[in-house]
């Protein structure tokens, strides 16, 4: 069996009656956005990707309700045509829980666009913009390839058209901007000896990837590399110079599917819907064989044997995602005893049991212990991705849990690994210190968790964590991950609006604003940043534009901490209330009580938001079993 990711083989194949589910869907009065994600969640060509985003269009005119997905606005900008791909781009969103709606520029408009304040692109308020440019934006050297100065300048036009967008953009409608790199031209005029001539399309190529690179890792700006996909499937293949030259089409158009979904997944990304946690099955997944029956010296596991050393590979992938921030959990028809004993007794075995948050090992159907799962770690269904081998279980799950993701996996162990990454369920818009430290942090909260339900006194148990809160204005060392919260955290987000990291920037010299960055450590360790306000000062009252917090810390009391914080600061500043919204987005029913909770009094409607006051004149700090602490 080979590879083609062209084909998305990571995704089951299409209902034979797609076409009649997706004509269905004009008369669909409710769930209309979970039957399009549900559609979309299959391996779907360039015309039935196009089919589904017709459907959201009219879905979109009819003013039908669209969730759970989740509203973006892309802007789209190439040296290409983009009229086919816009579609397939909006189809492929579905899957990764996004209604897209595209704003397109003409090609070769790019700077125009970017430039000028009236533009229909800027306009739009984009939420981001997609530079999706190909080779054809390099100039040719006018010399030969051996000539490093008209390589250099060849280069700077074509870095420095990118950088006069990303700027006139960011003065603009201050949306993040999408960079692509370039993949290079599949043919050389002088073979080898191009790769060490400055002036090769391959090598010019290379230096704007360089540049676009840097640029996106200091931030705000995202990298889409194209160039990394390009090679995945050949360059040969990624070009089509026919299809240029017939409809300005800088790539073929059968690859159209593959290219979308990796602009969608970089965008689900962008709002925070990457998948947290990977759940194991054990038998014929992480090892070959059955450990019930063969026993854990049966196992099919190791070097020297191809199967052996193809599980193997599992195990290590699944620990480089833990190291990368990705939470580990079991899910295994088996007994608890038998299920762990591999993971204690076997020379071979890569993966240990500390490095597993939660072991779910026994005889009930699997979607009821994925849901155990979501909840030991306090993470939604939608935060899964199950590796199964066994086909009857990938498809029970499927049908009764949706939103968890389960990648289609084939009969050879070897290619498990490259199915599984190849579906990027864990996509990353940035990898911080936080992030690195995410897989034990949940690790920890489940620990909590099952001292928690061994406690009978909870203030008791929450005393005994020995909680430390710590409140910090925004700063550039944290502004990478204050607008990474921001832009990701859905559940506890009474009002999800987004800024970016420019815009969070802009806010930490800023008088009008209190800022605040929230910080917790406990006896099991530094869980990072988990809270992020926005206070906006007016005449006596201090309004919370924007209140965030993990959901890793629920239950222990922090939302009283930080009110506290805030009220303290409002006092101080002369301020006699505080006011909050709570704004509906679908996924935050988690906090529609939260004002309530805190002691606010309902204060009306303001349109779609519900308006709650404190009275600070009233308000006593209750007796919090955590300390309270100022960076």
């Amino acid at each position: 069996m080979t590879f083609d990711p062209a084909r998305l083989p990571w995704l089951p194949p299409p209902p034979a009656d797609f076409r009649a589910r997706c004509k269905a869907l004009d008369a669909t009065q409710e769930r209309r956005g979970q039957v399009l994600r549900d559609l979309a969640d299959h391996a779907l060509d360039m015309n039935q990707l196009t089919r589904l985003a017709a459907s959201l269009a009219r879905a979109r005119q009819a003013g039908a309700d669209l969730s759970p997905l989740a509203p973006f606005r892309l802007g789209l900008v190439s040296n290409a045509t983009t009229a086919l791909v816009a579609p397939v781009l909006a189809g492929s969103a579905l899957r990764h829980g996004l209604a897209l709606e595209m704003v397109e520029t003409d090609h070769d408009q790019g700077v125009q666009a970017a430039l000028d304040p009236n533009s229909p692109l800027q306009a739009a308020g984009p939420d981001a913009v997609l530079l999706a440019f190909d080779h054809r934006i390099l100039p040719a050297p006018g010399a030969t390839a051996d000539d490093a100065d008209a390589a250099d300048r060849a280069v700077a036009a074509a870095t420095g058209m990118v950088d006069t967008i990303v700027d006139g953009l960011a003065r603009g409608c201050g949306a993040p901007t999408i960079l692509q790199t370039i993949a290079p031209a599949p043919d050389s005029l002088l073979g080898s000896l191009a790769r060490t001539l400055p002036g090769s399309p391959r090598a010019l190529a290379a230096a704007v990837n360089d540049h676009l690179a840097s640029r996106a890792a200091a931030g705000p700006d995202l990298l889409l590399d194209v160039a990394a996909l390009a090679e995945t499937v050949g360059l040969a293949r990624w070009h089509d110079e026919r299809q240029w030259h017939l409809a300005r089409l800088s790539f073929a158009a059968e690859l159209m599917p593959l290219y979308a979904d990796h602009v969608a997944r970089l965008l689900a990304a962008l709002r925070g819907k990457a998948r947290k946690c990977l759940v194991l099955d054990l038998d014929n997944t992480l090892w070959g064989g059955v450990v019930g029956d063969d026993g854990t010296e049966g196992l099919v596991l190791g070097q020297g044997d191809p199967a052996g050393e193809a599980f193997l590979a599992v195990q290590r992938a699944a620990l480089d995602l833990r190291r990368h921030g990705v939470v580990l959990a079991v899910c295994s028809k088996n007994d608890d005893a038998v299920a762990r004993a591999p993971f204690r007794d076997h020379p071979d075995m890569v993966l240990g049991e500390d490095d597993i948050a939660v072991f779910q090992a026994n005889w009930a159907d699997k979607a009821s212990n994925l849901e155990a799962i979501a909840g030991a770690l306090n993470i939604g269904t939608d935060a899964l991705v199950l590796l199964d081998d066994n086909p009857a279980e990938r498809a029970q799950v499927r049908a009764a849990l949706p939103q968890v993701a389960v990648p289609e996996l084939p009969d050879d162990p070897a290619l498990y690994v490259r199915y599984l990454l190849a579906a990027g369920y864990f996509e990353s818009v940035g990898f911080s210190a936080d992030d690195r430290q995410r897989a034990a942090d949940y690790q920890a909260n489940a620990r909590r968790a099952e001292m928690r339900g061994q406690a009978r006194d909870l203030d008791g148990f929450l005393r005994s964590l020995d909680m430390r809160i710590t409140f910090a204005p925004f700063d550039p060392t944290g502004r990478a991950r204050i607008a990474q919260l921001i832009n990701k955290s859905n559940q506890f987000n009474l009002t999800t609006r987004r800024y970016t990291e420019a815009q969070v920037a802009a806010m930490e010299g800023d008088p009008a604003l209190h800022t605040v960055q929230v910080r917790l450590r406990d006896t099991f360790g530094d869980t990072g940043m988990i809270s992020v306000v926005i206070c906006r000062a007016g005449d006596g009252e201090w309004e919370v534009d924007t209140w965030l917090m993990s959901c890793r810390v629920l239950g222990r009391r922090v939302e009283e901490a930080v009110l506290a914080h805030l009220a303290q600061r409002a006092q101080a500043a002369g301020a006699t209330a505080l006011v909050g919204r709570f704004i509906p987005s679908g996924r935050n029913e988690l906090v529609r009580d939260h004002y309530a909770k805190l002691g606010f009094a309902a204060a009306g409607r303001d349109g779609a938001a519900e308006v709650w006051r404190l009275d600070l004149d009233a308000y006593r700090v209750p007796d919090l079993p955590l300390a309270m602490e100022a960076a």
